[in-house]
């Protein structure tokens, strides 16, 4: 499924064949559109749209070329309009210095206004920002007292731009002008977007993609920008779809239905979740802020069989490996890692275990033996240079103990001819350098994780 967050199916441009362009948008796999309204006119028609279309949503505002005619009377139209069905937030809205086609004064004054609207209306806010440095953002902060949710729609800033929006909690979507052939320093800012935060829009009739530059845009041209987001993230087109597709549903609350998964594909692997169970409580860990990684539902109803494991797995061979890593600690459930491992292996799949290396622990014996012939690989997330830092941050449930026993587990399967992989999330104050250095003392290679990058 893909969402084009953003376009303008109620302009004219569309008005000869607006039911053509909808069937081409699905069968593009484009199955929600949300119709952004530019003025009060635009909104109306938004919301006649959505009422009309079913894959339709709309948002209601005043464009901030037109700040200059958001009177009172058109403030209360929007808020009246920003009630009915379907409408999912409040846009696009903001500054616009570059054209400055109304008074600076009157853009900052009416922006406020819809912040405060967004806040009233329980509605995430669509924000244009052009020429505007950080003038927007400044303002968000100042006025969204209640934390109102915002995508920085259109980006077209530089790399710090794009930091201080995610710093900020905004989504981002950035349009087809990332595929231009002149785009490359917007590619490069672009590298270091987190898809966490991603959304996809066409911002049609508007910047039509390379291979229709000058022509119409449309929201089925939505796939050209998945296939770009995907060379520069380096994720597949289905991770890039599913993920974006859970964040639009997330800021605008489309109702999607996400059940709960047991086996997921991210990139070439297909990842095992087994339990929600885990006996670290990490600062960093994403449990505490989210069910979902990269688009996926990891929130368990209950824990699954081996049996149903399997089932979920399908041919293990179409994978590049098969993984053992979801949303707890692997460990804690071993004749099920054993067995569905044992299954994928006769399948001649390759297979890895993600763990905190509590496993002996857990177990109450040695158990990297009983992994022989069953894992591949064994990737251990040290996160910490000594046990006064590991116990700080990872809060580990059997205590003081528990570092060592960690380090005597990668031992052990090291010493089982099992290839170990060390891992370290780049949280301030761990000195990375030492565990890198502990990594190779303990004959097992090193891999630093980003803080906040999850899959």
């Amino acid at each position: 499924m893909l969402i084009d967050t953003h376009c303008h199916l109620d302009f004219k441009d569309f008005d000869a064949d607006r039911d053509a362009v909808l069937e081409r948008s699905r069968a593009a796999g484009v199955e929600r559109i949300v119709n952004v309204g530019s003025s009060v006119e635009g909104s109306r028609r938004a919301v006649e749209l959505a009422a009309k279309y079913d894959m339709i949503y709309a948002s209601v505002g005043v464009h901030p070329h037109d700040a200059k005619t958001a009177t009172d009377k058109v403030m209360a139209d929007l808020r009246a309009l920003g009630k009915e069905d379907k409408v999912v937030a409040v846009g696009e809205v903001g500054l616009d210095y570059y054209r400055n086609l109304s008074p600076k004064e009157e853009q900052l004054a009416v922006f406020k206004k819809f912040i405060h609207l967004a806040r009233d209306l329980g509605l995430p806010l669509i924000i244009h920002s052009r020429e505007a440095g950080t003038e927007a953002l400044d303002i968000l902060k100042k006025e969204n007292k209640n934390g109102v949710a915002a995508v920085m729609h259109c980006f077209a800033g530089d790399r710090d731009f794009l930091n201080r929006c995610l710093d900020a909690g905004l989504y981002v979507s950035f349009t087809a002008s990332l595929t231009f052939k002149n785009a490359k320093s917007l590619r490069e800012t672009a590298a270091g977007m987190s898809v966490e935060k991603l959304l996809l829009e066409t911002d049609a009739p508007f910047l039509a993609p390379q291979s229709f530059r000058g022509k119409r845009n449309e929201p089925s041209y939505l796939t050209y920008l998945v296939e770009e987001w995907s060379g520069i993230l380096k994720l597949s087109k289905e991770d890039i779809e599913r993920v974006t597709t859970h964040n639009a549903d997330e800021l605008f609350g489309l109702g999607l239905e996400n059940k709960p998964k047991v086996a997921y594909q991210i990139r070439h692997g297909l990842y095992l979740n087994i339990t929600n169970r885990c006996t670290n409580a990490c600062d960093f860990c994403v449990r505490s802020q989210t069910s979902f990684v990269k688009g996926h539902n990891l929130r368990l109803d209950k824990e699954p069989s081996a049996e149903e494991v399997i089932a979920s797995v399908g041919d293990p061979k179409k994978y590049q490996e098969i993984v053992f890593c979801g949303y707890g600690e692997p460990t804690s459930r071993l004749d099920v890692v054993k067995a569905v491992a044992k299954w994928a292996r006769s399948k001649g799949a390759k297979v890895r275990l993600v763990t905190n290396g509590h496993g002996d622990l857990i177990n109450g014996r040695v158990i990297a033996r009983e992994l022989v012939g069953l894992i591949d690989k064994v990737s251990v997330s040290l996160n910490a240079e000594s046990d006064t830092r590991y116990n700080a941050i990872c809060k580990p449930e059997f205590g003081a103990k528990t570092y060592l026993a960690v380090q005597d587990f990668i031992k052990s399967c090291v010493k089982n001819g099992i290839a170990v992989e060390v891992t370290c999330v780049d949280v301030e104050g761990v000195d990375v350098k030492k565990c890198e250095e502990i990594a190779a003392a303990l004959g097992a290679s090193f891999r630093l994780r980003s803080f906040g990058v999850v899959g």
